[in-house]
């Protein structure tokens, strides 16, 4: 299969631009697209055959469900139900935003793989301008789980869509840069309080000022997941990545241990480190790139420097301690 790509981020609210991507979900395929937090892979989500075409290209493990992208609250609302006060406030408050809200699904509405059989489904308003004139155009919710090999980084530039989809997908759409950098925060509104399965860029503290109490998730296993991101190893490069605290001695002494072994190191840090081999950026916005320049470059272990402090950038910390298995750098 050819991969195509089309630069879209200049062309926003041309329709013809989007003309081939439409005619293409309503046939059955898959296309990729930017949102505001990472590209997505999305295909018909009423769609079984469509569906399942997401799993085969990123190798997805099938109890994994996929969030559904629509282009509005007012459509949102004709796909689920029981929507409580609270979730009606999050609705007017996030979206559109990386906000994705947990909530019992109609019944025959969606394929069952993207509810990996559950009664619940995943659903939010995207914020970029490309992935609301595609849902628009398309007037049919899009399943759009991040388009990239199950386990890996998810992609914030159309060439790492690239990198991971050529010969897989038809098309990919090239909004530019995602703006967010890492996947939506997911929030529970099937329990009381609601229940955060996954920290994004939307925090527990904003969420709070609109809704009340609101807690955050750590126990998961055993337990069919409601939001992708909480079963399975994500996000990791080919190299272990091993967390460390965010103290200058101590990944220097890292860095010479590491060194020591005859090893080749890279640091993801907020603070360079001119010793390492590597060191990369670390931010929202830079995670994912940086993870992904990992496997571009001959490195035997990343050290990842993260805040003594676990309530400071909990999204990143849950994205690094999923890329690094939970593991700590000793």
């Amino acid at each position: 299969m050819e991969t195509k790509t089309i630069l879209v981020d200049k062309d926003v609210n041309k329709e013809e631009t989007y003309s081939q991507a439409v005619e293409m979900l309503k046939n059955g395929e898959i296309v990729a697209f930017p949102t505001e937090t990472v590209y997505g892979l999305g295909a018909v989500a009423t769609d079984t055959e469509a569906v399942d075409k997401i799993f085969k290209a990123k190798g997805r493990p099938a109890d994994n469900p996929l969030i559904v992208h629509v282009d509005s609250k007012e459509t949102a609302l004709k796909y689920v139900s029981n929507v409580t006060q609270k979730a009606e406030k999050c609705m007017d408050a996030f979206w559109p935003g990386a906000l994705t809200l947990i909530l019992k699904a109609k019944p025959d509405l969606f394929a069952d793989n993207v509810t990996a059989g559950l009664e619940t489904v995943g659903i939010r308003v995207p914020s970029h301008p490309v992935a609301l004139n595609l849902l628009r155009q398309l007037k049919m919710p899009l399943a759009a789980p991040s388009a990239n090999t199950s386990g890996k980084p998810s992609p914030t530039l159309a060439e790492h869509v690239y990198h991971d989809m050529n010969g897989k997908i038809p098309l990919v759409l090239d909004g530019g840069a995602t703006a967010i950098g890492i996947e939506s925060t997911v929030l529970d509104m099937t329990c009381e309080p609601p229940c955060i399965l996954r920290p994004g860029n939307v925090t527990k503290e904003q969420l709070e000022e609109v809704i009340g109490v609101v807690r955050l998730s750590t126990d998961i296993q055993g337990n069919a997941p409601k939001s992708p991101g909480m079963k399975y190893m994500h996000y990791a490069p080919e190299a272990p990545v091993y967390l460390i605290e965010e103290d200058v001695r101590l990944i220097e002494m890292a860095i010479d241990h590491v060194h020591n072994e005859g090893k080749k190191v890279a640091v993801l840090s907020h603070h360079e480190f001119p010793s390492a081999d590597f060191d990369f950026p670390l931010s929202a916005a830079t995670l994912y790139g940086s993870l992904r320049k990992c496997d571009m470059i001959d490195v035997n272990i990343i050290l990842a420097a993260v805040s003594a402090d676990k309530q400071k950038d909990v999204a990143i910390l849950n994205r690094l301690e999923k890329a690094a298995d939970h593991k700590w750098f000793s």
